[in-house]
């Protein structure tokens, strides 16, 4: 008698396809979670940012790119995204302290800014003959080396007077610097490229909720020692308005990237 083998159906292993579910399933979750980390993040904590002109030169630089808090000065619909209504003002408001370089939104057509905070509410702020006056007494304003700063392909110096070209022949602009030194001790420098119309304003007192901004490259930004245009000049900025206190800068690029630059504080 012969034994008769009955064949076996032969199945695949589901192990596999049960692990790949779950594969597909942690990355799924792992996606949703990032999103909301990020959200959060750009919500509540940090914003980014890039230097468009040269109006806060030297500090910052055309291809800067940078951080910037948001809960220095609270949040109003304008730092928080979607435009998310949260009543008159501010919550959380704190007002800020003078020197503070701050993101902003232009009082009228609402594009975004960066100048330095030089007045606040109750401070009186004027120009005389290029150097600024706060409550009534000049700022110091003391002479220190030429800022040089390469030129990007393209790019020109604000005036002929001031190109030059560095020992590798690579053209260049050199511009007069001054270290200026607020009363709360917050020092920084800026620019004076010669005489402006500018230079000399009428006293201005800074308004309740309101800050007076400027750039650091004096000569050549346009803020609140005008009174505000759509497209330019910014006026005298409502603290509504405020968007962030830049931090640091995590790139920067110009003809190549700046690598002394990157991670740099404000």
């Amino acid at each position: 008698m012969t034994d008769t083998v009955t064949p076996r159906e032969v199945t695949e292993p589901k192990t596999a396809k049960v692990e790949e579910k779950e594969d597909w399933k942690s990355f799924g979750w792992f996606l949703i979670k990032l999103v909301l980390v990020v959200l959060i993040f750009r919500t509540f904590f940090f914003t980014s940012f890039n230097i468009p002109s040269e109006s806060m030169m030297p500090r910052l630089l055309v291809g800067d790119y940078l951080f910037a808090q948001k809960w220095s000065y609270g949040y109003s619909r304008y730092s928080l995204p979607f435009d998310i209504d949260v009543g008159d003002g501010r919550i959380f408001a704190t007002l800020p302290e003078h020197g503070d370089v701050a993101i902003f939104k232009h009082p009228i057509d609402k594009t975004d800014y960066i100048k330095r905070v030089i007045a606040l509410p109750g401070d009186t702020v004027q120009m005389i003959d290029g150097q600024l006056h706060l409550n009534g007494k000049p700022v110091p304003k003391e002479r220190v080396e030429d800022f040089i700063v390469e030129l990007a392909d393209g790019d020109r110096c604000y005036s002929g007077r001031f190109a030059m070209q560095m020992d590798d022949g690579t053209p260049a602009c050199r511009y007069p610097q001054f270290r200026e030194t607020l009363p709360n001790d917050v020092s920084y420098n800026v620019l004076d490229l010669g005489v402006v119309g500018v230079d000399n304003t009428a006293p201005v007192i800074v308004p309740d909720d309101h800050v007076f901004m400027m750039g650091d490259n004096r000569d050549n930004s346009q803020d609140s020692r005008r009174a505000t245009v759509s497209g330019g000049w910014v006026g005298l900025v409502p603290t509504e308005n405020l968007v962030a206190e830049a931090s640091f800068m995590y790139w920067s690029y110009g003809n190549g990237v700046r690598w002394n630059r990157i991670f740099k504080g404000i």
